[in-house]
């Protein structure tokens, strides 16, 4: 991070080449007029940088590096890996991915290539070099993106399966030692030779598929240093490499990803106008890009969670996005979601894009600037943006955000419930979003109950001393971490006798690393610790209502369990809530227990709302923040700056202004007005507070 300049980034992706009519000077005017520093370029046009085999067009990018440089704004320079050009799938047919055995992937879209080829590896190398050795001397260019959202399709070619029986091969030793720890004696899966592995189209076996999913987790890995290593041996050392990371991609791990590169950098994309309203009674169906003002945070802590530090966005809305989510954000709502990202650590906002495109795939998804040309309400609402980031200089970049409880995540649980299923949708299909259910309904209810999160991933965590541990992480919550070593359940357990609170969410435990079904009671090996237990789980069709029965508990609204329930037998722990309901009703819906110097709570069911949220409020009832009593419709959120000063964000997620009563002496970062304790301080319809306390 101490490459970036010191301050918080700030532009769009760029594509002159995109454009019908000549509008460079206009362009780049308009970009330094809106206080851009910064412009993401060359990603995705491979067939533009080399428009036949080996013959390279590599100019027509300088004019937009030196009209950027002579205004004063960075670029980052992407190479275009990702977007084949049509001569290389002509020539090379064979580089096509497989989605099944032996169908190759039609071409004409992106990233259809299978990145493990030889033939591929080889071009992507020599348009790569070309590239940036063109323009990595540039003043212009700051920083480099290989590739671009990794990770999208699960290759299942010849080489690629052969790489994974090679793989298991030296994991595992032999077939034997593979029919152990897989357990495939079931079905008459037994091996007797590496050849007799079935390719994935007709495997049913969770360990094969948890193991699958981890080796095309790391093809992807592989795939992106190999690119970032090319790319360093252009870059000067303050010049950073990344790559753009969409969350979502099935064969991405973000945190190995992320620790092969510079700096982190991923979307933020979100569904804007009513979602974002606060306070929000509804509970949204599964959205790829989010719903809801708590899904900005969760980007936010994801890509902070990948490195554990500051980090860039990349892309997220400009304008519309692509039907069937054509809405624009409202008057407000650009500069709400920006400060927000910057309140947890975005050390740049970049939009995607900068001219809505007018042909190909994407000419509905709408940019800062029209089809027409001429900017409108978006650019005015985020110049101003721009306006206020240059305001803020130095003080509002690379900020350390607060965290009031940590949550714990694991990518391997999640392939494993988007493989097998636990939940089900409403049309009884199994949902393939199972994990981000049990997971978001924590992350959720920590945001309605006004807590500040940290997101880290397994491997992060139990690195640490579990003192240092409780220190940095004095509430964890581990929702649903159901593929998990023995090492991290002790782990865990000894973190809660150290002090820490340790929270145990439904499924936690149940499995081990190769996803076979425990033995110790559950949940397992923290049973004894929690005082509490449970031998049978139901999916749920209907809610069942949950009642506090303990007065420390206090529940608002309807709070139930909804989907799943861990019937949790309370042994040797105080019942917090129980389920009203004739036959659920005899098992405890969270228990609490003290362990150690610390406690251990779990809670037996995937909660709705007003569970998550009350319980979330419980874990902190005795927050000592100041700034915590606020209007319904406002969130307060904390940072530290590298200065050591604290800053306070406030936003009004509503149409209706209200006032914050100021606990402490602040002044205004954006226009110096100063406030004394007591004072009230008014918010606008969608407004932001960006404060520095004295």
């Amino acid at each position: 991070m101490s490459d970036l300049p010191p301050r918080v980034l700030f532009g769009a992706a760029y594509y002159h080449e995109y454009q019908p009519y000549e509008r460079l000077k206009t362009d780049l005017d308009l970009m330094a007029a809106a206080g851009f520093t910064v412009i993401r370029v060359g990603e995705s046009v491979w067939s533009t940088w080399e428009p036949e085999d080996g013959q390279f067009d590599l100019d027509w990018l300088q004019p937009v590096l030196d009209g950027a440089h002579e205004r004063g704004i960075s670029v980052v320079l992407g190479t275009p890996t990702y977007s084949v050009p049509p001569w290389l799938a002509r020539r090379y047919p064979e580089i096509a991915g497989e989605l099944r055995t032996g169908e190759r992937m039609g071409w004409g879209g992106r990233q259809e290539a299978d990145y493990t080829h030889a033939a591929f590896l080889f071009h992507a190398e020599r348009v790569t070099r070309a590239v940036v050795a063109r323009y990595a001397d540039h003043p212009a260019v700051i920083g480099f993106q290989v590739d671009n959202e990794p990770g999208l399709w699960l290759f299942r070619n010849h080489g690629v399966f052969q790489r994974f029986v090679d793989d298991l091969r030296r994991t595992y030793g032999s077939v034997e030692a593979l029919n152990r720890e897989w357990g495939l004696v079931f079905w008459s899966n037994r091996l007797t030779t590496w050849a007799d592995l079935w390719r994935p189209e007709g495997n049913t076996h969770p360990q094969y598929s948890l193991a699958w999913r981890r080796f095309q987790a790391r093809l992807t890995t592989e795939f992106i240093a190999w690119q970032a290593g090319i790319v360093r041996e252009y870059a000067s050392p303050g010049q950073f490499v990344t790559t753009c990371i969409d969350y979502g991609r099935p064969a991405v791990e973000d945190d190995e990803l992320a620790a092969r590169l510079d700096v982190t950098a991923g979307n933020a994309y979100y569904e804007p106008q009513d979602a974002l309203t606060l306070p929000d009674p509804r509970t949204p169906p599964p959205d790829r890009v989010g719903n809801g003002a708590w899904t900005i945070h969760q980007h936010a802590d994801r890509m902070w969670s990948s490195r554990q530090e500051p980090f860039l966005v990349t892309e997220t809305n400009a304008n519309h996005r692509i039907a069937p989510h054509s809405r624009a954000a409202y008057d407000g709502q650009w500069r709400q979601a920006a400060w927000a990202l910057v309140s947890r650590g975005a050390q740049m906002i970049e939009y995607w894009h900068w001219h809505t495109i007018h042909a190909g795939a994407e000419t509905s998804w709408g940019g800062i600037i029209p089809h027409s040309g001429r900017p409108g309400r978006a650019y005015r609402e985020i110049a101003r943006i721009g306006r206020e980031l240059g305001t803020a200089g130095e003080l509002v970049a690379g900020l350390t955000p607060d965290a009031d409880v940590t949550l714990l995540h694991s990518l391997p649980t999640r392939w494993l419930m988007q493989e097998h299923p636990p939940l089900a949708r409403q049309d009884g299909s199994g949902d393939t979003d199972s994990y981000h259910a049990f997971f978001d309904a924590f992350h959720r209810g920590a945001f309605d109950a006004r807590l500040q999160t940290r997101i880290v991933h397994v491997s992060q965590l139990v690195a640490q001393p579990v003192e240092q541990a409780v220190e940095g992480h004095p509430v964890l919550v581990v929702p649903g971490l159901y593929v998990v070593e023995d090492a991290t359940l002790d782990w865990l357990k000894a973190y809660a006798h150290a002090g820490g609170h340790l929270v145990v969410g439904p499924r936690t435990g149940y499995s081990d690393g190769e996803t076979r079904a425990r033995v110790d009671v559950q949940p397992g090996r923290l049973a004894d610790a929690a005082g509490a237990w449970y031998e049978e789980s139901a999916n749920l069709l209907d809610e069942v209502p949950v009642t506090t029965r303990d007065a420390g508990l206090t529940l608002q609204g309807r709070p139930a369990a909804t989907r799943w329930l861990d019937a949790l037998i309370a042994e040797d722990a105080t019942v917090l809530a129980g389920y009203d309901h004739p036959h659920f009703g005899q098992w405890a819906a969270v228990t609490t227990r003290v362990a150690g110097r610390g406690r251990v709570t779990c809670v037996g069911a995937l909660p709705n709302v007003d569970l998550a949220r009350g319980i979330m409020r419980w874990l902190l009832v005795e927050r000592s923040d100041q700034w915590y009593a606020v209007p319904d419709s406002v969130t307060s959120t904390g940072a530290t700056a590298r200065t050591g000063q604290r800053l306070r964000f406030l936003h009004n997620w509503s149409f209706t202004p209200v006032d914050v009563r100021v606990p402490v002496a602040v002044t205004d970062v954006l226009d110096a007005t100063s406030y004394a304790p007591g004072d009230e301080l008014p918010l606008g319809p969608w407004d932001v507070r960006v404060l520095v306390e004295n």
